[in-house]
Order: structure tokens, then C-alpha cells, then sequence
């Protein structure tokens, strides 16, 4: 490691962070225990990551991820309408509960329940934090040429 690698493919990153809403409200945090990752192994979402190229050990950044490369744009259709009858009835449904489904794959799909009506009940599968900017500050602590492979983001 030297102080002059910058962050890019075949990297690996010990960094601080701070993930905010564009309105200041935290989102996660490592807090003081910095947290380890590699280009490209998927903790991060490339948006992330690509604004964190070129960056060097000592950095000090807050970077504006705008929604389009974050979570994305809010698709209308992840948003789905349930009848009541599919949910387990001790389940009390209402706004703001999270309940896990399965997709086709047997894959866990969480789903945010957005309004409970007479017969049904409306379900976004939407990512919470899709249509959103946000903030992410950031502290490089130190970066590591770990490979040359190119790795794709």
C-alpha cells in the first residue's frame, strides 16, 4: 500500500462512512469501526463505488449520489395491491410494516405494506431508499492494489 493508490478496480478500501438523505437524516454509519471492501464484490452499489474512483489514503469527502445512481428510480411496478386473504391472519396489517414474500425463485423479497384498504392491500417492493439523492461522506483510511484484474461496475 502507498499512500498514491487510488481507489479503482483491483482495490481493496478500509474506509469511514456516513450515508444521509439529501435532508441530512442518517441513514447508516460505520461509526469508529471502519469497514473493509473491495472494488466490485457487490457491498457497495457501482454508483458508490465509481464516485469513489481516483480517490487516495487521506481523503476526506461528502459526495452527492443522485438517485438514478443509488436505489434507482421508483418503478410503479413494484408496487403491487394483495388481497387481505394472502397474508396470515394474525398478521396485523398496517402502513410501514415490512413483510417478507418469496419470489419465483424462493428468494426472500421484503415488501413495505403503503396503505391497508377494506378487501386488499397495497405492497411497494421498491427499495426504501429508491427515488432518492443522497449524501455519502466519506473517510479513506487506506487503499490496497490487491489484483490487476479489471473488474466490471
Amino acid at each position: 500500500m502507498t499512500r498514491d493508490t487510488p481507489i479503482g478496480p483491483g482495490t481493496e478500501i478500509r474506509l469511514k462512512f456516513v450515508l444521509m438523505m439529501a435532508s441530512g437524516e442518517l441513514i447508516d454509519s460505520t461509526g469508529d469501526n471502519p469497514a473493509t471492501l473491495r472494488v466490485g464484490d457487490g457491498n457497495l452499489l457501482p454508483g458508490f463505488e465509481q464516485a469513489l474512483f481516483g480517490l487516495k489514503s487521506g481523503s476526506k469527502r461528502r459526495l452527492e449520489i443522485p438517485f438514478q445512481k443509488g436505489f434507482g428510480p421508483i418503478n410503479s411496478g413494484n408496487r403491487q395491491t394483495l388481497k387481505k386473504t394472502a397474508f396470515s391472519r394474525e398478521l396485523l396489517l398496517e402502513e410501514g410494516l415490512v413483510v417478507s414474500f418469496s419470489d419465483g425463485s424462493k428468494s426472500e423479497l421484503p415488501g413495505v405494506i403503503s396503505r391497508v384498504l377494506e378487501d386488499v392491500v397495497e405492497v411497494d417492493f421498491n427499495h426504501p431508499l429508491a427515488g432518492k439523492d443522497l449524501l455519502f461522506e466519506v473517510e479513506i483510511l487506506e487503499v490496497t492494489q490487491i489484483s490487476n484484474d479489471i473488474v466490471r461496475v
